[in-house]
């Protein structure tokens, strides 16, 4: 049995929770409202303010199907009320962020400002200029327009600079021995 597929998700007060037919679950709260497409195999139960998935067989491609479903549910639930929240630095001599409109301005040591422009349902704010802070009620396009600013300057070993997450680690290596 999946450890994670069989914890019940409760559903806070204000949340409404619907499954269609087609097994597209819709939720809906004081932030927003999400809307998931679940395998037609998993069947999601909702009884008063409890969420239940159950998985009808035992054969491999059920049991990955169980603790996702569950998860991704779970995951609409927390993004309606609370909300997510991403926490990027920017470390580096000249480096800096900037917000203009809808527009996150980058000056990240190229020969050009990087532009780039908020997705939808998605809100970028820069209370400094080395600090970049995405948030957003759906944790994947949250998470993923956070990779895309990293992938523009990841971290480099030698000096450290760049762009990281919010407490990530850099491992530091050594540079070239002198004679």
């Amino acid at each position: 049995m999946s450890r994670i597929g069989k914890q019940p998700i409760t559903i806070p007060q204000g949340v409404q929770v619907t499954v269609t037919e087609k097994n597209v679950v819709s939720v809906k709260g004081p932030k927003g409202e999400l809307s998931e497409q679940i395998n037609p195999d998993i069947k999601v139960n909702i009884n008063s303010d409890v969420i239940t998935v159950e998985r009808p067989s035992n054969n491999k491609k059920h049991r990955e199907l169980h603790g996702l479903s569950r998860t991704l549910i779970a995951n609409m639930v927390e993004g309606v009320t609370k909300g997510y929240e991403k926490k990027l630095q920017i470390i580096g001599v000249g480096y800096r962020a900037q917000k203009k409109g809808k527009v996150l301005n980058l000056q990240l040591g190229y020969s050009h400002p990087i532009d780039m422009e908020d997705p939808e349902g998605i809100t970028v704010e820069t209370p400094s200029q080395t600090e970049i802070i995405i948030k957003g009620i759906n944790k994947q396009a949250v998470g993923n327009y956070a990779a895309k600013i990293r992938d523009l300057r990841p971290p480099e070993p030698y000096k450290g600079k760049g762009i990281r997450y919010d407490g990530e680690y850099v491992r530091r290596k050594e540079g070239k021995a002198g004679k």
